[in-house]
């Protein structure tokens, strides 16, 4: 009897070893996507296998409530800078959400009161999370507000936090920390300005500090190396001619680094560079299209194809973010509910490795590891 149990429980062991080992190989990777949904805001999981492709993993509630529909924003979801946790906007119940990644997927750790209203975009570095709330959407005033979160997940409200842009109602589109976390940035799509805001040992920002953008309409943004900071400029969706420029970041505030980089094709909105600094790509949601550009040392950019049609996309695509060491480029398409995969080459080349299509109406948000 002592025999048969001891080889069961080694039977067992062996099974779960293999299982194991053959999920490592099959999803090395996740994306997560927030539903945005109005009854019961959920983040959608995916598996990424090692050729790129995608297969749903599951779906985990917030513990909020979304809008149903676009926030006009980028950044709804974030990671943590260890990829143990994923913080979410709940625009509908103007809160936000943390959520410990698992083995098994998500669990809701906390859920706190965003520090205003109808929030849209997420940010976190080093136990600090800021989020950006486009409370005049709501009836209220547009401003960022600050937390910290603890080792465990929980968040807590840092005190002074809550700061105003660069006047109540904006169009503010997405919050993102610069790659030290000391600076955070907020485009405001309405007023053509870009916000910074320092932070000081504890984590409260002063600010902001306002500049004109070099094109019409800062959306999305991405940060590089060398405090480079490229921005999107979606020219209010005027066909062909959006644009992308490029900025540097120094003890001085932020400042452009020429003028803005012709994409030549129709609002591009959303951002993404590869980790290694060498290139940056657009989501063009007016043309179905994603730009990509070389950058430079000194930050400037070039088009990689000259028409700025680096790949096509599915309907309207959104969200942007990479994986696998900068192997897979995946893109949110908005009107076609749906998610275009793509490899990334050596020249920055794009080519379709598979998506998924079938995703609720109004998703939002991005998260790639």
């Amino acid at each position: 009897m002592r025999t048969r149990w001891i080889y069961g429980l080694v039977l067992i062991a062996a099974t779960a070893f293999v299982a194991t080992e053959a999920g490592a190989q099959a999803a090395p990777g996740a994306l997560f996507i927030e539903s945005n949904s109005q009854s019961e805001n959920t983040i959608l999981k995916f598996n990424r296998l090692e050729d790129g492709r995608i297969q749903p993993a599951g779906e985990f509630s917030t513990g909020g409530k979304g809008t149903g529909a676009g926030l006009g924003n980028a950044g709804a979801l974030a990671l943590s800078r260890d990829d143990r946790f994923i913080f979410a906007v709940n625009a509908g119940s103007n809160d936000i959400s943390v959520l410990a990644i698992t083995e098994g997927g998500l669990r809701l750790i906390d859920r706190k009161p965003s520090g205003g209203l109808y929030p849209i975009s997420v940010t976190e570095n080093h136990g600090i999370v800021y989020v950006l709330n486009n409370g005049s959407a709501a009836g209220g005033v547009d401003n960022i507000s600050g937390f910290r979160v603890s080792k465990r997940g929980y968040l807590t409200a840092i005190s002074g936090s809550t700061r105003p842009l660069s006047a109540p109602a904006v169009g503010p589109a997405q919050v993102r920390f610069d790659e030290e976390g000391e600076t955070l940035i907020v485009t405001e799509k309405n007023t053509n300005i870009i916000d910074t805001y320092s932070l000081n040992e504890i984590g409260l920002a002063n600010g902001p500090s306002s500049i004109p953008s070099n094109g019409a309409t800062p959306f999305g943004f991405a940060v590089g190396k060398r405090g480079q900071v490229f921005v999107t400029d979606a020219a209010g969706g005027t066909p062909n001619a959006s644009a992308l420029s490029a900025y540097e970041l120094s003890d001085t505030g932020l400042h452009a680094i020429g003028g803005a980089s012709a994409t030549h094709q129709t609002s591009a909105c959303w951002a993404a560079t590869t980790h290694d600094g060498r290139f940056v790509y657009t989501a063009n949601t007016g043309s179905n299209t994603i730009s990509g550009f070389s950058i430079g040392h000194d930050g400037r950019v070039t088009l990689l194809n000259a028409d700025g049609r680096t790949a096509p996309t599915e309907g309207a695509p959104a969200d942007l973010g990479f994986s696998n060491g900068d192997r897979f480029l995946y893109v949110v398409n908005g009107a076609s509910h749906s998610i275009s995969g793509f490899r990334v080459f050596e020249d920055g080349s794009l080519s379709p490795v598979g998506g998924f299509s079938g995703l609720p109406a109004g998703t939002t948000g991005l998260a790639v590891r």
